[in-house]
């Protein structure tokens, strides 16, 4: 057969070109460029943020109803220092609008979350650097990416959204102190924007390596006392700093993010005791003739609380200073050694982990009480060694590292307090008693939770609320209030209830009476409460009688606050009436009056709202108050309203009979 060599010779022709080519494409830079950052990088003097939108897919459930249909997403945050100076712990801001749900943001935690997967809502969410949380300038690294920027590959899942739409944030911005963020510049599904140093911030003379302290409601320090190839002894401190914060029956939480354990500890206890998660997991794999029986805790996300007084001077696990108080902190007004608890821990560690100087603390930190302010805490920063007093008595001893958590109180939502408080007045003859719900719903099947609460009589509020409709009903009646509602206003749910009464007002000053009361079964030892007043209305305090009352200094001026007298610092739970089967169960009370004078306030309308309070506050926590003040009613329109009127006319008929005779 006649083979084609003309043909063939063309074929390898072509063959031996397209190898020249893959040849010249791999030895001289062939590949495609990557894509030119933005004019507006290369002009920034300050730190470049980009948010990049990936895209989407619908997930499961499949429904019809475009509100309820979930859709996962990608997306990635850049943070780039293109500045001078080097930016430290950075916090960016990103404002999710979609009922997002964030299950992972390699690279940072979310600070309002305790860990992912976090709900972020339509109020967005601010993400803070981790492991990385330092961006160097490009003058101290040579111009490295990797030390100057920081990348976060963001999913998660959001809702109520069509099929074309590309949901975006509604900003993006860097809260760091001392920046300023215009409005970024957005693209169908890019973002970004220049943050630069304001020019009127004033930084403090750091004089330190790492971070100064910072000032929060309450401050948490995580020092390493000593570090080993494989664990290190930590010690945490919790500090209240603030005068009208509290902590009863602590429970600390945080999250592990390299497989840590925590073999032993000192000063608080672990909820749970249980090494089968080190034993079948990572930890077990690799510390294979490690004896886990005795461990403490191996969960990722272990609950701690403070140790009970009897154990405080127990050889193993008390011994320690300003431990084992079950779980109390409080304000430092009432006694500063009593507003800071301390417990130890020895904590082992996994590769790659294992030297010295390879110390992470646990992100994600969240602190919860009882009756108590509800706190938001942020993530580790690292600051100068703490220093202490050397065990010898000579000298002082300093950590091998330091990280500082600040928290801070948040406002309780609506519908979520766990306090309240009902307004009186001396000219009214209704109480306004506290909001529907004012400490959340659970049954409302059989009451209205958005009714407006019904006005009561002054003794309806020494029985429980559920001997209050009988009362409320007759009271109704008696005062011509109006047709009562079908379905009855749902009750306040709260443990805690306080009554403001304006008891007075006169010529040169006015009175207020403040009443507490327990509803629950559990006394609360220590007790404290606090007003803030309108205006200056606090400048003319005078006296708490039944109390132990003081105004506080600077810029809590407008703040009053009140603790037990000694015999008198138990605020005692609700208990049987004398005769329980048929009395209501009686709450546990104290009150005191509180004294003003107007000569430093001339100008106050006390019967106009300024003698009510726009604050309350019980063991730290803000209670929840009525949306309005209680009505002039014309028969009590002074305190003795009514006997003057008496008076003057038998007076009149007197003087009339005389004079006929």
């Amino acid at each position: 057969m006649q083979i084609p060599w003309r043909n063939i010779s063309w074929v390898l022709l072509v063959l031996f070109a397209y190898n020249c080519q893959t040849c010249n494409g791999q030895d001289y830079g062939g590949e495609e460029k990557p894509a030119a950052p933005p004019p507006e990088q290369e002009t920034c003097d300050g730190i470049f943020i980009t948010y990049n939108f990936d895209g989407r897919e619908k997930i499961y459930p499949l429904v019809k109803n475009v509100s309820a249909q979930g859709w996962s997403f990608k997306s990635m945050l850049t943070v780039l220092n293109t500045g001078i100076f080097e930016l430290k712990s950075w916090q960016v801001f990103v404002g999710f609008q979609h009922r997002e749900l964030l299950v992972s943001a390699d690279g940072a935690v979310a600070i309002d979350g305790d860990g992912f997967p976090v709900r972020v809502g339509k109020n967005g969410t601010t993400l803070a650097g981790y492991p990385q949380s330092d961006l160097k300038t490009a003058i101290d690294t040579a111009g490295d990416f990797t030390q100057m920027s920081a990348q976060i590959n963001i999913k998660g899942t959001q809702f109520g959204l069509k099929e074309k739409t590309n949901p975006m944030p509604s900003t993006i911005k860097l809260v760091n102190e001392g920046y300023k963020c215009p409005a970024p510049k957005r693209y169908k599904t890019y973002m970004h924007v220049c943050c630069k140093r304001d020019p009127k911030f004033k930084p403090k003379k750091v004089i330190t390596k790492f971070m100064p302290r910072r000032y929060g409601d309450l401050s948490i320090t995580y020092d390493v006392l000593s570090a080993f190839a494989n664990r290190y002894q930590a010690q945490v401190t919790i500090d209240n700093l603030n005068p009208l914060g509290r902590l009863d029956h602590w429970n600390l939480t945080w999250e592990w993010m390299r497989n840590e354990f925590i073999n032993t500890i000192k000063g608080a206890h672990t909820h749970k005791i249980d090494p089968s998660e080190c034993i079948y997991g990572p930890q077990g794999q690799y510390y294979k003739d490690f004896d886990f029986t005795p461990v403490i805790n191996c969960q990722k996300k272990p609950i701690i609380s403070d140790l009970p007084k009897e154990k405080a001077n127990d050889e193993k696990i008390g011994k320690l200073p300003y431990c084992c108080r079950n779980g109390t902190l409080l304000s430092p007004i009432m006694n500063e050694t009593e507003a800071r608890s301390i417990f130890q821990m020895e904590v082992f560690k996994l590769p790659p982990d294992l030297n010295r100087t390879a110390l992470n603390p646990p992100q994600n930190w969240k602190i919860v009480g009882t009756i108590n302010p509800s706190y938001t805490c942020g993530p580790p920063v690292r600051i100068d060694p703490s220093a202490f007093p050397d065990p010898k008595g000579i000298g002082i001893a300093t950590a091998v590292a330091s990280w500082q958590i600040t928290c801070n109180i948040t406002r309780p939502k609506p519908k979520a307090a766990k306090c309240c408080v009902s307004f009186s007045a001396y000219y009214a003859e209704s109480v306004i008693p506290c909001n529907t719900c004012a400490c959340g719903c659970e049954q409302t099947s059989k009451c209205d939770a958005n009714k407006k609460p019904l006005l009561l009589p002054p003794d309806a509020l020494l029985v429980p609320f559920e001997n209050r409709d009988l009362m409320a009903k007759a009271w109704s009646n008696i005062k011509h209030l109006g047709p009562m509602p079908k379905k009855l206003p749902c009750p306040d749910n709260c443990g805690v209830s306080i009554n403001w009464h304006v008891d007075s007002n006169y010529k040169t000053g006015w009175t207020a009476r403040i009443t507490l009361f327990n509803w629950g079964n559990n006394a609360f030892e220590n007790w404290f409460s606090a007003i803030q007043m309108k205006k200056d209305v606090a400048n003319g305090y005078e006296n708490v009688y039944s109390f132990n009352g003081t105004k506080l200094p600077k810029e809590k001026s407008s703040t009053i606050f009140m603790q037990g007298l000694p015999g008198l610092k138990f605020l005692v739970g609700e208990v049987n009436g004398t005769n329980p089967n048929k009395d209501p169960r009686v709450p546990g009370k104290q009150q005191s009056i509180i004294s003003f004078l107007k000569k430093n306030t001339p100008h106050i309308n006390v019967d106009g709202g300024d003698g009510f309070p726009s604050k309350v506050f019980f063991n730290g926590e803000e209670c929840a108050l009525p949306p309005e003040f209680p009505k002039n009613t014309a028969a009590f329109k002074t305190k003795f309203g009514v006997l003057p009127a008496v008076l003057l006319a038998l007076l009149t008929f007197l003087l009339l009979t005389d004079w006929l005779h």
